[in-house]
């Protein structure tokens, strides 16, 4: 009768070990104003869409954005540039603001609710704190980024647009952050990438990037 007891408590307290798995799964993923997010376990606390702004899968470019804009266009260059004057930049000019205002980030004109353009603090707490490893998912080369506690997403290697060329598609990626390159402000900062390196860089910001955003 003891030995049936004992056999019955390990199967209830397995089932029990089982459920609280599944349940910290579902508790690591899921959905805020209609996108998915996933919980990657990092110091911040922060969560990380899964697919880019414009897209519907993660493996989806989505759309290219110049930074401080909140829409896709043809050409990118600065004179379709929404904060060009001619000769400087009309607004995030170095001696104001450094960090995109919420009407000008992508993600959250976009997307609405919390979600945002990552600082670049934060996409540099992605590159310390997660796995990159390079691969093929669904026929598109990207990096899968997997984070302290085992989740990850997948980020395309979308390229970056440039007056009206795709360039670099499948071998490059580069995402912005919301954070300007106060140095030059002509620049902004973003998360980099390809096959053999992941880095942070500055772009001129009449550039067309993707954008993942994030949320808390």
């Amino acid at each position: 009768m003891k030995k049936i007891f004992y056999l019955v408590a390990l199967v209830a307290i397995g089932l029990l070990f089982v459920q609280c798995e599944q349940n910290e799964m579902e508790n690591a993923s899921g959905k805020h104003n209609g996108h998915k997010y996933v919980d990657l376990g990092l110091p911040s606390g922060l969560k990380w869409a899964t697919c880019n702004v414009g897209a519907t899968t993660p493996e989806e470019y989505g759309d290219y954005f110049a930074w401080g804009e909140v829409e896709s266009k043809a050409t990118y260059n600065w004179d379709t540039y929404k904060y060009y004057g001619g000769s400087n930049v009309t607004k995030y000019t170095g001696n104001d603001k450094t960090v995109l205002d919420p009407e000008d980030d992508a993600a959250t004109a976009n997307w609405g609710g919390v979600w945002r353009m990552p600082t670049k603090a934060e996409q540099d707490e992605l590159r310390n704190n997660c796995t990159w490893d390079w691969t093929i998912q669904n026929g598109v080369n990207g990096y899968e980024v997997t984070g302290p506690n085992g989740n990850s997403i997948f980020l395309p290697a979308a390229g970056y647009m440039y007056v009206g060329t795709l360039n670099g598609a499948g071998s490059y990626g580069y995402y912005w952050s919301s954070s300007l390159y106060a140095v030059s402000p002509d620049y902004a900062y973003f998360v980099g990438f390809d096959s053999g390196y992941v880095d942070w860089g500055h772009d001129y910001r009449c550039c067309g990037l993707t954008v993942r955003p994030v949320c808390k």
